[in-house]
């Protein structure tokens, strides 16, 4: 009984499917109603819009129904090709001689227009009847979006029907399996990332027309990202290999049949791959700007952090952020390891830290004592133009220390002499007694970190903390204390 319930399932499946299928036709034409004479035409003038007012024996609901469907024109070795069926049905009324229907496509504002003309013959001996019409040779492309309109012959004001209509698209089966403009669909693929290919596999198309692959990237339209590669349409199944320099959300497969306005398909076999968008950070030690530039379009937010340790929290910076739409640059920014980008977007957030394998110095400092004896002289060291200020803030066990207010430090007029050594370019005197009691640090105001007990001096163009104890010494610039 239930292999009987199987089987019965089973073909009721079958039946449905069959049902779904596009309709095959050998040649496109025209039907009417039985005891009805027809002829059609194709009619150029689709500019004549003049309409006259109908009879007033004439109702306005002359035109009953208009309905739309696709068929499938079929050739034994060049696939199939898509024909906009119409189906419409009126009662024929004493004044009409027949009907029009026009096509319109969307995108391209093409119009088809078509003219059905009943003989008088039969318009004098079936008034009052109902007139069917079929017909189906409005060529049409895969996911076209159409504005089909009917209207009577001759044109009365105010008596039309108007209906739009969607072609049926690719994911169809049966389009994927017939129709040249969607045979791309059917390429396979796998990524060999020890090679850095795409292989892609082709499927056997006997008879069929050549296509088009190739990898480009996707911006607003699909970039060249190496040679076009036509296959030949055989009887043989093929392995095509397209190289790639990096993996990328945005380097996309993209193929398409070797006939006039294709449509192409794409798919991306790295679209969750967004690591590698995040590694393109570029410093310049000469004018000391932090850059970055997506290689894909992105949506998101980028900011400047401050990571005091590896696996800590990155501490956001203020008024730093960015939109990650294109290209963000910070300048005078100074080369610490705790300097951080941080990339936010729907998907998450990454932290990456340019500076923390490689130091890039920027600038230097050194400590020595002032003209007054209660005081210390730090003084700035820098290869390219600077301001510097410093703040003193006392350190404690929460986020961020206690700071008092800015001290601007004083700049230097342009060094002469030894051009091997960077120039001081500014010096700040600071009361000693303040500035090395205990837990206390000097810091420059462009970032956050935690402080250290003794004495720091940080960069108004970066974010560090340099510090040194109550004896004092000379420092490169970075976080250290003597």
């Amino acid at each position: 009984m239930l292999t009987g319930q199987a089987m019965a399932f089973l073909s009721l499946t079958w039946i449905i499917y069959r049902g779904l299928a596009i309709p095959r036709i050998a040649e496109c034409g025209l039907s009417c109603s039985q005891g009805f004479t027809c002829r059609s035409h194709m009619n150029w003038n689709i500019f004549s819009n003049f309409c006259r007012q109908p009879p007033a024996s004439m109702s306005r609901s002359v035109l009953e129904t208009l309905t739309l469907s696709t068929a499938m024109k079929c050739a034994p070795h060049d696939g199939c090709s898509l024909l906009l069926r119409v189906h419409a049905s009126l009662t024929l009324h004493e004044s009409l001689r027949g009907l029009e229907a026009c096509s319109m496509t969307l995108d391209t504002q093409e119009i088809q227009c078509q003219i059905v003309r009943v003989s008088r013959a039969s318009r004098q001996l079936q008034v009052g009847q109902q007139l069917q019409v079929h017909f189906d040779c409005f060529e049409v492309s895969v996911a076209q979006s159409l504005y089909v309109t009917l209207r009577t012959v001759p044109h009365f004001c105010g008596v039309q029907l108007d209906q739009q209509y969607h072609v049926e698209d690719c994911r169809d089966e049966d389009m994927r399996r017939n129709v040249p403009d969607c045979f791309a669909r059917k390429l396979s693929y796998r990524v060999d990332r020890s090679r850095k290919v795409v292989l892609v596999q082709v499927p056997e198309a006997p008879g069929g027309p050549d296509y088009y692959v190739r990898l480009c990237f996707k911006w607003f339209i699909c970039e060249d990202s190496g040679a076009l590669v036509q296959v030949t349409a055989n009887s043989v199944s093929q392995t095509i290999s397209l190289p790639y320099s990096q993996e990328l959300p945005c380097l996309c497969l993209e193929g398409w049949s070797a006939t006039p306005d294709a449509v192409r398909t794409q798919t991306c076999p790295f679209e969750d791959d967004t690591e590698a968008l995040w590694d393109a950070i570029h410093y310049d030690p000469g004018s000391q700007a932090l850059s970055w530039e997506p290689a894909c379009p992105v949506s998101g937010h980028v900011s400047l952090c401050w990571r005091p340790g590896p696996g800590v929290h990155c501490h956001e910076l203020e008024h730093s952020g960015r939109p990650a739409h294109g290209r963000v640059q910070y300048p005078l920014v100074d080369t610490q390891p705790q300097l951080c980008l941080k990339f936010s977007t729907s998907l998450g957030s990454w932290v990456k830290c340019p500076f923390e394998q490689q130091r890039f110095p920027a600038w230097k400092m050194a400590v020595q004592p002032a003209s007054s004896p209660s005081h210390l002289r730090i003084t700035f060291f820098s290869p390219s133009p600077a301001r510097f200020q410093v703040h003193l803030c006392h350190g404690r066990k929460m986020w961020p220390p206690a700071c008092r207010p800015a001290l601007p430090a004083i700049p230097l007029p342009p060094a002469s002499g030894n051009l091997t050594a960077d120039p001081a370019v500014a010096f700040v005197d600071i009361p000693g007694d303040e500035a090395c009691a205990p837990d206390t640090c000097i810091q420059l105001p462009a970032g956050e970190q935690q402080t250290e007990a003794g004495c720091c001096v940080k960069n108004k163009q970066a974010t560090e903390l340099d510090c040194w104890g109550a004896a004092g010494g000379q420092l490169a610039s970075g976080h250290h204390k003597l």
